[in-house]
């Protein structure tokens, strides 16, 4: 009989051992999981409970009057005290609680919102937002609560304090009750992860909610918060919002304080992040603002420029010179995406407005050499310390590629450009730079800027009117369509503050016009996107609008007005 040498037997008991190392942890991993989703299910009966309660105490209170309520108005009546700051709280409570069961867009209720409400009767402490309730994104630190970013790893590592946002919204008055889902590492306008799973769109179920502020965009979509705090780092809060038909404001990176927020890619300064408010309509977003730039955000974050919300500018009638495009020559818009600017642009000029076509170039570079490059700078090095354990299939592309070395992902550029010149560039932008590089990319930007903003100065626009990606895409799809994120991420990389505001619905000659539909590239991505627009008869198309750097209350003074132009045009409708 043979008897295998030691080495072999050696061999053998470490890749035994390896093996069993391995199962131990993955079993570990989905413990946690287990326990994570029985904390989201202890807290949505902790919230059916509460409910419950009040109802049997106050059978009287009408729940939908107070649901029906616009935040200004819902902000009014309790600043006066003709409508309970509690017949408020479990309204919404319950309200969310529908929308958490339909969408699977809450995480965790902060039941720790009960004492805070009990807390705000008795002092009776007014703010611009008292006794209203906000919900919260993931990744941004409730104290005594997970932001997990959809990483199983980053499970049961409770935040030592309150992010500075939630610390001013507290001291407004403002009640935050529920933390909302998000994708995986937040790099995705889908909303999914190993945890939680998949987030759906309140307004057809087979559809993303978009992200990564996804849970926010379902919840106050189907109208079970006020309003919302989400995060954008390339179309993370107006991709839900567009989506889910509602309305959004990424401001400047740094007008609002981003200290105890944590984002996809820690350190890299290329594609711009920014916090900011969802809510309904654009009034809610200036109150928010309003409540939020104040002396308790500039003392409690000395990295943000002390500039209380101008309302002379919000409030302003002038006439205003506006910018616009129909597409960006890179992602082709859908029809209703094209149909949208259009009428929009018809509504300003009626009003008295003057339009001017802006022309974009250089997309395509933006893109592939500004965002993909600046959040991959590394090579993909911090994407896969990430997600070390935790492939999800919505970056399996990224993750491919960040793990191929240099010289493979050089080839594959090479051999694939004659036939897929967007992937070429994307195995191009992906490869590890040096610091000196990294240098250059940064004054690239820089200067990129200085030339859209000497554009901008040269036509003498006021603000800018630009489509945006949708109507929502089927389950899955964003996973595929990395590349369709030029719309959002252009204004990520130029660092200006961008809303959204949703202008009118996908029509059936729409859809019939989507049949010719072929795409800039005529690639499989443009394939794909046309079947990702297919059978949206009904769903909200938005678009964008942007100001300047700093200038947030003339982004939504902007908004209000395409706003209440589109409510007005409806009303004759």
């Amino acid at each position: 009989m043979r008897v295998p040498p030691p080495a072999l037997l050696c061999c053998s008991a470490a890749s035994l051992l390896l093996l069993l190392l391995r199962w131990r942890w993955r079993r570990g991993l989905w413990k946690k999981v287990k326990e994570a989703r029985q904390r989201q299910e202890r807290s949505l009966v902790q919230m059916e409970m509460a409910v419950r309660r009040f109802r049997e105490q106050h059978p009287s209170v009408n729940m939908v009057s107070i649901l029906s309520l616009p935040l200004p108005e819902l902000s009014r009546k309790l600043q006066d005290g003709s409508l309970p700051l509690e017949h408020v709280f479990y309204a919404y409570v319950g309200k969310a609680l529908q929308i958490a069961t339909e969408t699977n867009c809450i995480t965790e209720y902060l039941q720790e919102s009960e004492t805070q409400l009990r807390k705000a009767k008795q002092t009776g402490k007014l703010g611009l937002l008292y006794g209203v309730p906000v919900s919260i994104k993931d990744s941004i630190d409730c104290e005594g609560h997970d932001s997990t970013l959809g990483f199983i790893k980053n499970l049961n590592k409770p935040a030592a304090e309150d992010s500075v946002v939630v610390q001013v919204l507290r001291r407004q008055g403002a009640i935050p009750f529920v933390k909302t889902n998000v994708p995986v590492s937040l790099i995705s306008y889908d909303c999914k992860n190993l945890i939680f799973g998949q987030t759906f769109n309140p307004l057809l179920y087979t559809r993303t909610p978009g992200g990564s502020s996804g849970g926010e965009g379902a919840l106050i979509g189907g109208g079970g918060s006020i309003l919302g705090f989400g995060t954008d780092v390339g179309g993370s809060l107006r991709f839900p919002a567009a989506f889910c038909g509602i309305c959004t404001l990424k401001p400047t990176g740094n007008r609002l304080s981003k200290k105890g927020i944590t984002c996809g890619v820690v350190g890299q300064k290329a594609v711009v992040t920014a916090v900011g408010p969802m809510a309904k309509d654009v009034e809610s977003l200036a109150l928010c603002m309003r409540a939020l730039l104040c002396e308790d955000m500039f003392n409690l974050d000395s990295t943000v420029p002390p500039l209380p919300f101008n309302e002379e500018v919000y409030s302003s009638t002038q006439p205003l010179r506006i910018g616009y495009y129909e597409t960006d020559f890179f992602t082709m818009p859908s029809p209703a995406m094209r149909r949208a600017v259009r009428e929009t642009k018809q509504l300003l000029e009626d009003a008295g407005h003057t339009l001017v076509p802006f022309e974009l170039t250089n997309v395509d570079y933006v893109v592939f050499n500004f965002c993909f490059r600046g959040i991959f700078a590394d090579g993909g090095t911090s994407f896969l310390k990430k997600f070390k354990g935790e492939l999800d299939k919505s970056v399996r592309l990224f993750f491919w590629l960040a793990k191929s070395p240099n010289w493979l992902k050089t080839v594959l550029s090479w051999i694939a450009k004659p036939f897929v010149p967007r992937f070429s560039n994307i195995a191009r932008s992906m490869t590890a730079n040096t610091v000196d590089e990294v240098w250059s990319l940064h004054h690239e930007i820089e200067e990129f800027c200085r030339q859209f903003i000497a554009q901008w100065k040269k036509l003498n626009l006021d603000v800018m009117l630009c489509p945006m990606l949708g109507p929502a895409f089927g389950i899955g799809y964003p996973g595929k369509l990395s590349v369709a994120v030029s719309y959002t991420a252009l204004y990520n990389a130029l660092d200006f503050p961008a809303g959204v505001v949703p202008v009118t619905m996908v029509t059936d000659e729409d859809e019939e016009e989507l049949k010719g539909y072929q795409g800039y590239f005529r690639d499989w991505w443009d394939r794909t996107l046309a079947k990702a627009f297919r059978g949206s008869v009904g769903l909200p198309v938005a678009v964008q609008c942007v100001a300047l750097p700093w200038q947030e209350e003339l982004c939504l003074r902007f908004m209000k007005e395409v706003e209440t132009l589109v409510l007005k045009k409806n009303r004759f409708v």
